[in-house]
Parts: C-alpha cells; structure tokens; sequence
C-alpha cells in the first residue's frame, strides 16, 4: 500500500508538471517523448522552456545529457529538440518563475524514483519468503512487482481449499443481473479485495502482452463466432484463468 501511495503521488507530481509544461511549452510531449525518463528529467531540470533551449543550443543540450554521465540514443534527438523550440508557441511572461517550479518538479520525482525502488526491492524480498512465490513467477509475463502485489493480499495460498474461495475474494466471482422476467448481463461482483482485483487485472494485461499462450486465448476470445467476448471481458476471464 505504501509503494501504491508513492506512486500515485509521483502521478500527481507528474501531472502538475504536465501543467506548467502546457503553458510555457505546449510542444514539449512530441519533443521529448517520455517526459519521465532520464534523458528528459535532466534537461527539465536545467533547460525545460524554448528559451533555455535556444540558449543553450544543440552542443549545450548534449553536455547537459554527458554532464549527468546518461548513455543511450538520447543525444541524437537534440537537434530535433531545438527546433521544437524555435517554432514554439508557449508565452514568455513568468517563465522565469515556472523555471524554478519545474526543476522542484523534477527533482522531487527523482526522489520519488529512487524511494520507489527501494520498496520493491524489500517487497520482492519479503515476498520470495512465502510459499509458491517462485512457482508463480514461472508464469511468463508476471514480475516481482505483480506477485509482490497479489500476495500482499493473497498471503500463502495453500489456505485455500478452492479456486473460488479466490476468486471471491478478489471480486471477480460472475453473477447475473436479472430481476423477475427481465434477464440482464452477467457481470463481475465487484465484491472482495479491490486491490487483489487491480493485481490480477494487471497480471492479465501483462500475461496476453508476454506470454504467447494468453495471447492466443485473448485473440480467440474476442475474434470467435459464438459468444464473441470484448476485450474487456476476455481480459476478465483471463484474470480468472490465472487465479
């Protein structure tokens, strides 16, 4: 719950960013791609506005990037920065101020980063100490961060005798919507654990992404003649599949 609350501030204090960004450099997402990643934090840090840019020029911005020692194919989009930032549309007045707000920004998501990471290593540590964490890991497509995630509300699953016992636990048991004559669609209770429930959704978005079997069932699922599932539903019953 803890890394759950670190991220969800880190979210807020990205948005946040996002605003100022809008309002002194509306181009900026097509410019630096993944505002959150390490190439682009440290330039917002030291240049996040065109005239900073401009200032700095293209032999700037790669020092800026060699400065703070990052490796990769970043330095190759300095030039296509720069000139975002000449045909930018951003208004000037007060950005000397939103400078200084943006680098508090990015410093404090730096922060955020780097507590982050130590949660999920002691998670994946206490973890690995309960009984079929390795077993689990095995299924391709599920990290340490998902099984850290279910297990913190699972807990050691051989205290359960059933796989529905689960699966109402977690709120993904079926149960029609009717009422008299009128028969409504069958739908997910809803009841139970709305953490577990957010794991096992994520670990089905993840399975049909890496693991070849779960992407064939997705397809077949939502591409089948009879009872022809939404990608929503197939995702549900996937879910159910890995419990």
């Amino acid at each position: 719950m803890f890394r759950d609350q670190l991220n969800e501030d880190r979210i807020r204090i990205i948005n946040w960013m996002h605003r100022e960004m809008k309002i002194y450099f509306p181009e900026y997402k097509d410019t630096l791609e993944k505002v959150d990643g390490a190439f682009s934090l440290e330039l917002l840090k030291q240049a996040p506005f065109p005239d900073n840019l401009i200032a700095h020029g293209e032999d700037g911005i790669r020092k800026i990037w060699h400065d703070a020692k990052l490796r990769g194919r970043g330095y190759s989009r300095a030039r296509e920065i720069l000139q975002y930032a000449k045909v930018s549309v951003g208004i000037k007045d007060g950005a000397a101020a939103e400078k200084t707000a943006v680098k508090w920004f990015v410093l404090k998501i730096l922060k955020m980063d780097a507590e982050i990471s130590v949660i999920e290593n002691q998670n994946n540590q206490k973890c690995q100490k309960i009984p079929h964490a390795g077993n689990i890991l095995e299924i391709a497509g599920i990290g340490e961060n998902t099984l850290s995630g279910i297990h913190a509300e699972l807990g050691d699953i051989s205290r359960f005798d059933d796989v529905k016992e689960i699966q109402k636990l977690s709120g993904l048991g079926l149960e029609a919507c009717s009422s008299g004559k009128h028969k409504g669609e069958t739908k997910i209770s809803h009841r139970g654990r709305k953490r577990f429930r957010y794991w096992f959704f994520q670990a089905a978005k993840s399975v049909v992404a890496h693991a070849e079997e779960f992407k064939e069932l997705h397809t077949y699922y939502t591409t089948r003649s009879d009872n022809l599932l939404k990608k929503m539903q197939s995702l549900i019953v996937i879910a159910c599949k890995l419990l």
